[in-house]
């Protein structure tokens, strides 16, 4: 039997969503978590995969079981008793057999958040950027990112994909709380996508970069053309979509 799970995370002490060898990962943690509330060897499925120190507000992954899980609601409040202070559980439901939370998805949304000044209450959960930044501009820019289904200028190098397109339907500045927010949505994300964005997004609001460069730099098809990586603790992921 087929389950979802709707999870959020705080990405600071972890190697991101993927389990890896040497290192401690979100998935590694609520999979030991559930296998040892029902006793037997559960390997979960994520919706997105998310990198090292980035966050997300809504997850979605789903995983199999031998027994029907009898009350999803107390296999929620255990998950929640086992698991981490920084890993939160919000509901377990049943699906279909053939749901998958990774290709069923329809979006997923991320929102890059930067402050102006330093704020320990947003430490490691936001990029400090003291530059005077064009907003507008930036906007402009971002605007462009509609027009093209081809990002590979965005995407990590040597990376195991079939190819480097994907339907940007969302891509925004604005301000909100005195917290500067790129908000960005699409069908697919490449690996650093978004990171590199804000990093050539951010070059075009200090005016090292005007707004054709922007656009010439998705037509090349280059990585090493765009900007650096913005830092990872200003990532989160805010929101994943299925089918009603």
């Amino acid at each position: 039997m087929r389950y979802f799970i709707e999870f959020s995370y705080k990405g600071t002490n972890y190697s991101g969503w993927q389990k890896q060898n040497n290192a401690i990962s979100v998935q590694q943690k609520l999979d030991e978590a559930l296998t040892l509330i029902l006793r037997e060897t559960i390997e979960s499925v994520g919706s997105s995969r998310t990198d090292t120190g980035v966050h997300a507000e809504q997850q979605y992954a789903h995983f199999d079981s031998n027994q029907p899980v009898k009350d999803c609601d107390l296999l929620t409040y255990r998950l929640n008793s086992l698991l981490p202070f920084d890993v939160a559980v919000h509901r377990v439901f049943q699906v279909e057999e053939t749901a998958h939370s990774r290709f069923d998805a329809t979006h997923r949304r991320y929102e890059y958040r930067i402050i102006r000044r330093k704020n320990p209450f947003l430490i490691n959960e936001s990029h400090i950027f003291h530059k005077p930044l064009d907003i507008q501009r930036m906007n402009e820019a971002a605007e462009l990112l509609l027009k093209y289904k081809n990002f590979e200028s965005f995407s990590k190098i040597h990376t195991s994909v079939n190819n480097f397109l994907c339907d940007i339907s969302e891509a925004r500045w604005f301000e909100k709380d005195g917290i500067l927010i790129f908000s960005i949505k699409s069908n697919r994300f490449l690996r650093g996508m978004v990171r590199a964005l804000v990093g050539t997004l951010l070059e075009v609001g200090t005016g090292k970069k005007n707004i054709v460069d922007f656009e010439k730099i998705i037509q090349v098809q280059d990585r090493s053309k765009a900007g650096a990586q913005a830092p990872a603790e200003g990532l989160f992921l805010v929101e994943v979509g299925y089918p009603e």
